[in-house]
């Protein structure tokens, strides 16, 4: 329990919150400049903030799709220099990630063209969550992007049956595997959430409630609220699959259960409170993670579990821990059970004395189980989205997509 003479939220307390905002704009300077490539596209960077391969620089869709995001967010808060990034972002996915032939967007390209055109469900996802902030920033690409990849993912991934998106395709639209992910699904959700916010299209959140029932509601729940991750072709759990240490990893991934705590929380409240199984499930699943993911020794979430709850990757990585900052925002605001409040700020803690990285800018991608600086997994600082919402999200009303929020936020005056 917390003592009565601090027991207030952190997240109404003025330096807190001008933390908060320090961090983010931290966040900004180490990646706004250094991350340009001039060509076109995004760097990923190394720990310094220097640019990564920088002679041949292939750029992926969610590097790019994340950037637009994330400097949208920049517009919005009033940082300068934002607009320009998110020009730069967009027209790069129109130009140079668009399949002007067979529709779609490819994951990947260099200077001289697509370099990787498998098309994923998981990468339209962020172009469909790119879009969306970028409509609410004011850019000028932002409807037609918006209306090509909706067009795609309803003809292309969306299963109707189901009530979730297929995977992925060759850049022809021929099938490429019988598997069915829980991460691009996830991903889904939250940019579903986001284009039904930016147009007020209630089929996106048809469509974001139907997944969410699906993965967690039909499938979690049934697993103590454990995410499965990989599933066939028919959408049974498939507990053995091998796949991408970094993308698809066996077993399952705290980092995910927390970050579908947050999602239904926002998609709870989007959808007007009705579907009161999510509050529930969001409690749920943030408890689980930290029973069995949290390290009780060394601090930080292991990155993925087996399915008798052993730690397997046991590499501390940036993103689920940014992802529980967010859910335990979320939570400690619906609800005013102690435990979340006491864990946002455990979490805080833990970030603050070794996941940011005071000397050199960013957030330290990967420590090893006893807190060591690592790479393994990841080179560098690869990403800003993470980290930036989950220094965010905290500053803003927790009633949908950060975005939006801010937006919310602006027009009552709520800071």
């Amino acid at each position: 329990m917390l003592p009565t003479t601090n027991a207030a939220s952190w997240t109404g307390r003025p330096f807190h919150r001008q933390w908060l905002m320090r961090q983010a704009n931290d966040l900004f300077d180490f990646f706004q400049e250094a991350s340009i490539d001039p060509a076109g596209g995004f760097y990923e960077l190394d720990d310094a903030g220097k640019a990564l391969n920088a002679d041949n620089n292939i750029c992926q869709i969610h590097t790019a799709t994340r950037m637009v995001h994330c400097f949208a967010i920049g517009a919005l808060i009033g940082r300068p220099g934002s607009g320009e990034i998110v020009d730069h972002g967009m027209r790069y996915i129109w130009d140079r990630l668009r399949d002007g032939r067979h529709g779609g967007y490819f994951w990947s390209s260099d200077r001289n063209g697509p370099v990787d055109t498998v098309k994923q469900a998981y990468g339209h996802a962020f172009v469909l969550l790119a879009a969306s902030s970028a409509k609410l920033a004011g850019h000028k690409l932002a409807d037609k992007m918006l209306a090509d990849v909706t067009e795609v993912i309803n003809a292309k991934f969306w299963d109707d049956k189901r009530g979730a998106v297929r995977e992925e395709f060759n850049a022809d639209w021929a099938p490429v595997a019988e598997y069915n992910g829980q991460n691009s699904n996830m991903h889904m959700t939250e940019a579903l959430m986001a284009a039904y916010q930016a147009t007020g299209d209630k089929s996106y959140l048809d469509k974001a409630e139907r997944i969410a029932d699906l993965i967690i509601g039909k499938h979690a729940a049934s697993l103590d609220y454990r995410v499965a991750e990989h599933f066939d072709g028919d959408w049974a759990v498939d507990k053995t699959y091998l796949g991408n240490e970094m993308f698809r990893p066996a077993g399952t991934t705290p980092g995910h259960w927390l970050e579908w705590s947050r999602l239904l929380l926002q998609l709870w409240t989007l959808g007007h409170k009705r579907l009161s199984w999510m509050t529930d499930a969001s409690r749920q699943l943030f408890r689980r993670s930290i029973e069995l993911g949290w390290d009780d020794k060394h601090g930080g979430f292991f990155y993925t579990l087996d399915w008798d709850n052993k730690p397997v990757m046991t590499e501390k990585l940036w993103w689920p821990l940014s992802e529980a900052i967010g859910a335990a925002a979320y939570l400690s605001d619906h609800d005013r059970d102690q435990y979340f409040q006491l864990w946002y700020r455990k979490l805080w803690d833990f970030a603050a004395n070794h996941m940011i990285d005071h000397k050199q800018g960013g957030w330290r991608s990967e420590l090893t189980t006893d807190l060591r600086h690592s790479a393994r997994l990841f080179t560098g600082k690869p990403d800003i989205y993470h980290a930036l919402q989950a220094c965010l999200i905290p500053l803003y009303p927790t009633t949908g997509s950060l975005a939006n929020a801010i937006i919310e936020a602006d027009h009552t005056s709520h800071y």
